[in-house]
């Protein structure tokens, strides 16, 4: 969930297990049905759709009302990383029928032969759904043939003005600098940084910072990238890809790099509570990442014919447009942005203007090769060695 923010085949051996990358915030409870598990109750239909996502990733009433539609029961179990999605559906046999990976892990897991072709005809709301954006996603999914956006974000920093400029009035707060130059974050460490626990998100906007490509594939780039981090390391107080929400909103920290939607509910949250924290999220000029999740269907699930249900019903307009004003993240769905709240839909953290959009780089799967090596150096930087 918001986290986001993107983000190969990869060998089905250690490096899925060992790699810590991207996710939306939120603690997973659990996961899919496996062979023990109590079975799930049943809909009016007799029929049960295994559905696997990111916590907190539903509008409040999106499966009470497709279950009313339908008659189908949703069983909903939760992730909080990409990897541990990945992991169980390259052991094959899942039980899931719809899961929501994010593209660049998408991209790779087709490659993997790990979902179901599409059957267009089966999804009739298609046709609502931005063809700009599907035409980005498919240069992960060539054809758009395994999948459809759930919701796009981008990833950028979320930080408390006041709290970094008591410190640092001249703070560049527009650049990626905040995090990476250790002459600002020396300054600022006190109230508190915190980065993503995602390696290949993280390497990607040390990347940017360097004005270099940030789906490079080259060894001196990784190099310079991990010289990078191993700098501000003693100025990094959490590695965290969901605790930095509740920190920026309660002013435990001051600068997160964080999900775009992750930054809009600290500072939503700040202004709920009333105690005169304000929570600012920005791009950084130098760029950054914009990423989907996306919905999918694995080739073995159980009943795919709930899964296109299901699939269908998430793109009619209005239901894509509650996710939008719940989540704070973008819909892909075309149709259904005239009908998300104005205070969302204006807000250039949740949709980005022309122009920055121009600045985001669509985050490509690393190579097998390329994820063992960033996995290598982001547990170096975590462990401080």
């Amino acid at each position: 969930m918001v986290s986001v923010r993107r983000t190969a085949i990869l060998a089905l051996g250690c490096a899925f297990l060992l790699t810590a990358c991207g996710g939306k915030s939120g603690d997973a409870p659990g996961g899919a049905p496996r062979a023990g598990d109590a079975a799930p109750a049943r809909g009016n239909s007799g029929k049960v759709l295994n559905l696997y996502i990111w916590s907190d990733y539903l509008a409040p009433n999106a499966l009470s009302d497709f279950e009313k539609q339908t008659g189908i029961k949703v069983h909903v179990a939760y992730f909080d990383t990409n990897e541990t999605l990945e992991t169980r559906l390259l052991a094959g046999a899942s039980g899931f029928d719809i899961v929501v990976p994010t593209a660049s892990y998408f991209e790779r897991q087709i490659k993997a032969g790990v979902y179901l072709t599409l059957d267009k005809s089966k999804l009739p709301n298609l046709k609502n759904m931005d063809a700009q954006l599907m035409s980005r996603v498919a240069l992960h999914d060539p054809d758009n043939a395994h999948g459809v956006i759930y919701t796009w974000g981008t990833n950028g920093i979320g930080y408390n003005e006041k709290m970094v400029k008591a410190l640092m009035p001249d703070a560049p707060l527009d650049s990626w600098r905040l995090v990476f130059d250790p002459a600002v974050a020396s300054k600022i460490a006190k109230c508190g940084i915190s980065v993503l626990d995602s390696p290949a998100e993280m390497m990607r906007a040390v990347l940017n910072y360097l004005g270099r490509d940030p789906n490079s594939q080259k060894p001196e780039d990784l190099a310079a990238g991990e010289a990078t981090l191993t700098k501000i390391r003693p100025y990094i107080r959490n590695i965290n890809s969901s605790e930095y929400i509740e920190a920026l909103a309660n002013g435990d920290l001051c600068v997160a790099v964080g999900y775009n939607g992750d930054v809009l509910q600290a500072r939503d949250r700040a202004r709920d509570a009333n105690k005169g924290i304000e929570i600012k999220y920005i791009v950084p000029k130098e760029g950054s990442i914009l990423w989907f999740d996306m919905l999918a269907i694995p080739k073995d699930a159980p009943d795919p014919e709930s899964a296109y249900a299901f699939m269908n019903y998430m793109m009619t307009p209005q239901v894509s447009a509650d996710v939008s004003d719940f989540r704070r993240y973008a819909t892909g769905n075309a149709a259904a942005q005239p009908l998300v709240q104005p205070a969302v839909r204006d807000d250039p953290g949740i949709y980005p203007p022309l122009e920055l959009r121009q600045k985001l780089a669509v985050q490509l799967a690393d190579s097998p090769e390329q994820t063992r090596a960033i996995t290598r150096v982001w547990q170096k930087f975590k462990t401080g060695q």
